[in-house]
């Protein structure tokens, strides 16, 4: 089964050059790379979230392996939802499933379901491949997840399967946490809420992520993500995060009174 594309020509550009182009308008690659356990990473339009995306992917050594976790924006399918087979295509090709992460993920956390419908029209985890496919072309294979829920022994038991795939799969997969940050408020209120949100990322605290989201009213859509990415990225001895990026869409609209909020974050350590 190939996923074909749902948002290209409205998040990203529709044809290949102008997507290649725009893509490394937002890429450097001269910049030192880090070895990450897992990344955070943006996925509104690349007008307004691609620099700060780009700026994470330039930072990060890119293994042949990722496994990308995104919320539902959607409502369709299961709260779980895995899409084990196949590819998804966008403008620059197909990018194939890595079928064999996906297996073993299912059997290490029995409640990932096979559910193509959950993934049909969901935007957040499609923007991050053009991305993936631009650095590392068709041999790069991946494990798209979408999340839509919000319960602490759900998000726990995902992320505790992620670090049991890595070690037993392959300890160089990479995984992709897309979320976007506060949306539509102040660009003032947004930064104050998201930098409480963010402060829990860099202490590594999945837990305290989710309650200090639900405590603060903070709409960062990509939390369940970020922290089943925080569960697995402890236990594979994450040691170090560095916020590379944060904007707000402010900066692209000039729009202050209703901004969305973006940040880019990488997690490094070892997953020996």
């Amino acid at each position: 089964m190939v996923r074909l594309p749902a948002v290209a020509g409205r998040f990203y550009p529709g044809d290949a050059r102008t997507l290649t182009s725009t893509v490394e308008s937002f890429l450097d690659e001269t910049l030192p790379k880090t070895r990450a356990l897992g990344i955070v990473v943006p996925h509104a339009g690349y007008m307004y979230s691609g620099a700060v995306a780009g700026a994470v992917y330039s930072r990060t050594q890119l293994p042949s392996r990722s496994i990308v976790l995104c919320p539902n924006h959607t409502g369709r399918g299961k709260p779980l939802a895995i899409m084990r087979e196949g590819a998804w295509r966008t403008p620059l090709g197909d990018l194939p499933i890595d079928t064999e992460m996906c297996d073993a993920l299912m059997e290490a956390d029995p409640n990932l379901e096979d559910d193509a419908a959950a993934h049909e029209y969901e935007h957040a985890l499609e923007v991050q491949l053009p991305f993936l496919q631009h650095l590392q072309g068709p041999a790069h294979r991946f494990v798209p997840i979408v999340i839509g829920t919000l319960n602490w022994d759900a998000l726990a038991a995902l992320g505790k399967a992620i670090a049991e795939t890595i070690v037993k799969v392959d300890r160089s997969a990479l995984i992709i946490a897309s979320s976007d940050m506060n949306h539509y408020e102040s660009d003032a209120i947004t930064r104050t809420k998201d930098s409480r949100a963010i402060d829990q990322i860099l202490k590594r605290d999945p837990r305290g992520l989710l309650q200090t989201v639900r405590d603060e009213r903070i709409s960062m859509c990509g939390a369940g993500p970020v922290t089943s990415m925080l569960v697995a990225g402890n236990i594979l001895r994450a040691s170090k995060t560095e916020l590379v990026r944060y904007a707000t869409s402010a900066e692209t609209s000039g729009d202050f009174d209703r901004v969305v909020g973006y940040a880019g974050i990488t997690l490094a350590g070892s997953a020996d």
